[in-house]
């Protein structure tokens, strides 16, 4: 009798014991399923948010410029846009024109080499293009913002982004060191500041920054 009770026993234990591992394994499958439904969804809710965004680019017409005039570039600039522009990027925030020297590239977020290289870099920490402030614009000397050397002060600069086109008026043109960062302080007046790197046709690293300050038309 007690030979029979501790087999009982102990087959009451195993049953016991696959009882609660059929828990386990029925809980962590719930978790796994549930943990790839919200991926899924997630995945699913981020497409469409970025597809949204893409139909929002097209209908306002907010694109990156197919060709830039690369006639003042160095070849070396030039090579690096080729290795980039076809890959993918972010959308752009604007798009700068300043017509008389046939300037147009998009601005896109931050300054890093793979953005300047594709276009104008909006720098950190400074108003967004088309918004109050002062909105700091970065581009390359040998590239984009070659032709900056020809500016004077009168030139227009067209600033698109997705809530229409703004006219900014050149006000001054200088040039600072480049640990001086009060060109980029706040404005009481919508304005953009670009910089680029001085001299333009230096060889090496260039050691001062060129500074063009625009205002909004009224």
């Amino acid at each position: 009798m007690e030979s029979a009770r501790g087999i009982d026993h102990a087959t009451i234990g195993r049953a016991r014991q696959w009882r609660l591992a059929e828990r386990v394994a029925w809980a962590v499958g719930v978790v796994c399923v549930v943990g790839w439904s919200v991926a899924y969804i997630d995945g699913v809710v981020g497409k469409r948010r970025e597809l949204d965004r893409f139909a929002a680019l097209q209908r306002s017409g907010l694109r990156e410029p197919d060709q830039p005039d690369q006639t003042l570039w160095s070849p070396e600039r030039i090579a690096a846009w080729r290795n980039v522009v076809n890959t993918p990027g972010a959308a752009p925030l604007a798009v700068l024109r300043i017509p008389r020297l046939r300037i147009e590239a998009p601005v896109l977020e931050g300054t890093d080499e793979i953005v300047l290289n594709r276009g104008l870099g909006h720098i950190d920490e400074t108003a967004a293009p088309g918004a109050d402030g002062n909105s700091g614009i970065a581009g390359h000397r040998d590239g984009f913002f070659r032709g900056l050397k020809d500016i004077v002060v009168g030139d227009v600069i067209e600033l698109e982004t997705l809530h229409g086109t703004d006219a900014y008026r050149v006000e001054r043109t200088w040039i600072v060191n480049p640990e001086d960062v009060s060109v980029l302080d706040p404005t009481p007046t919508r304005s953009i500041t670009l910089v680029t790197c001085y001299p333009f046709y230096f060889v090496g690293s260039a050691p001062q920054r060129f500074i063009v300050r625009a205002a909004m038309r009224q």
